[in-house]
């Protein structure tokens, strides 16, 4: 995201004049606060999570290890020697029949597993069942080449970027996740995270400076939209936000949650990530130009920037809308074989609510584009970033402007050299005498061949020290 923006967080940050300043100041200020105060507000101090058995989970996870696989317990049907590598059955193997056939896992000595222990009996194979693979060390891996990967790229810069991803995951995790939990609005929660990642991320990926302060005001302006418009149309369109998964987790709480608050929340922080990579861009874009031209007017500076948005717009849109298409791929060819006209499909709950937030974070993006260009002309051409950066040259410029005497020197250069000499008056062969009256260029051949004849060195002297 910051591929175009990493290399000018020093330049911004010194010119920023000071009613700049102030403006962003009275601008975000009011925000950082509210972002605060709304955060310390829904947290759940001294709220206890109850989790597993306490909430009628008695699944334990097992780690083990594939030894042995026989297709011997029946028709589609697998039985796996598994031996156990944690657990109260720790280093006992077992035999666990497995489904076999289309869409089953396959199994192969070797393989690491995870079991679920639901039972009173470590030792009964009836009181285990294999529910996942192991992935540990392959994310690991992963998570390190990608890691690499960005610090390769983006040094300093990379290091800061995985530092602010580090931070969002952090407040996914410990305040947007236990909010939710705890009974609080997902939507507000969903928006004072979304606020927090914000300020934490932009300013830590982007620096301090005043592009980065017009970056953050367009960032939440555009998702106070999304949340606006979400809420109006799963409203209008009467999307509860209960699916499979969601009904689950209703089920495990045993509380009263608000699933359409749900639904918003997560339209929110899909946005999210795209929404920076848009206004950080804009911001950049109308910094640019500012800088190129300090004579262009706030019109002008819009209009341009505008320009340049438009065509990142077009691949920002379809990016959001596949990440959506893609999750939602293995129910989209469910429905497709229920035998449904179209109108039937993409109206069907689960459809809906995908199409929903697709297109309500596809408007906050088309809509940070303008918002944003307009913040970041406003501010620009209010700051004197240009002049002030030009005046320092201007000053070191003068003891060079000394360069008069080069100018006065230019002169002399051309009064040597002569290339345009005075009007010349007089024949070239015979002279002129002005007291002769005008001087006409003779007509005969004749005369111009009995002329060399006739030329004296008074003449020529004459001809050519006349005036």
């Amino acid at each position: 995201m910051g591929h175009g923006h990493g290399h000018s967080h020093a330049q911004p940050a010194e010119p920023a004049s000071q009613r700049v300043r102030t403006l962003l100041t009275w601008l975000l200020v009011p925000l950082a606060l509210a972002t605060i105060v709304g955060a310390a507000l829904l947290y759940p101090f001294g709220h206890e999570q109850k989790t597993g058995a306490d909430v009628g989970l008695h699944q334990k996870p097992v780690e083990a290890v594939v030894t042995g696989v026989q297709a011997n317990c029946g028709e589609k049907c697998v039985a796996v020697t598994v031996r156990m590598d944690d657990g109260d059955a720790r280093g006992q193997s077992i035999t666990i029949p497995s489904v076999s056939g289309p869409g089953a896992p396959r199994f192969q000595v070797g393989d690491e597993v995870v079991l679920s222990y639901s039972g009173s009996q470590p030792q009964a194979a009836e009181s285990y069942q294999i529910v996942d693979y192991q992935r540990g060390w392959s994310l690991v891996v992963l998570a390190l080449v990608f890691a690499a990967a960005v610090l390769l790229l983006g040094r300093w810069q990379g290091l800061a970027a995985l530092g602010a991803l580090l931070l969002s995951f952090v407040v996914l995790v410990l305040f947007i996740m236990p909010s939710i939990l705890a009974g609080q609005n997902p939507l507000m929660v969903a928006v004072v995270g979304a606020g927090l990642i914000m300020f934490v991320v932009l300013y830590l990926t982007h620096g301090v400076s005043a592009r980065t302060s017009t970056a953050v005001l367009g960032t939440l302006v555009s998702l106070a939209l999304i949340g606006v418009l979400g809420a109006v149309f799963s409203a209008a369109a009467e999307l509860t936000g209960l699916d499979e998964d969601t009904i689950n987790l209703v089920t495990v709480l045993g509380t009263d949650i608000d699933t359409r608050g749900l639904l918003l929340a997560g339209a929110l922080i899909g946005a999210l990530g795209v929404l920076d990579d848009v206004t950080v861009t804009q911001t950049s874009a109308v910094w640019e130009l500012r800088r190129a031209n300090d004579k262009l007017t706030w019109r002008e500076l819009f209009a341009a920037g505008s320009r340049i948005g438009r065509d990142h717009l077009s691949s920002v849109v379809n990016t959001l809308v596949m990440a959506y298409a893609g999750a939602a791929l293995p129910l989209l060819l469910a429905i497709s074989l229920a035998g449904r006209s179209m109108g039937e499909v993409l109206t069907a709950q689960q459809i809906a609510q995908e199409i929903v937030r697709t297109l309500v974070g596809s408007i906050g993006l088309v809509a940070a584009v303008p918002v944003t260009t307009a913040l970041a002309a406003l501010i620009a051409v209010r700051q004197e970033v240009v002049p002030a950066a030009g005046g320092a040259p201007a000053e070191s410029a003068k003891p060079a402007e000394p360069a008069e005497p080069a100018e006065t020197a230019e002169p002399k250069t051309v009064k040597r050299a002569k290339p345009k000499p005075a009007r010349i008056e007089g024949d070239l062969f015979t002279g002129y005498d002005p007291g002769k009256g005008p001087w006409e260029r003779p007509s005969r051949p004749a005369a111009r061949r009995a002329a060399p004849a006739r030329r004296e060195p008074p003449a020529r002297r004459r001809s050519s020290g006349s005036p």
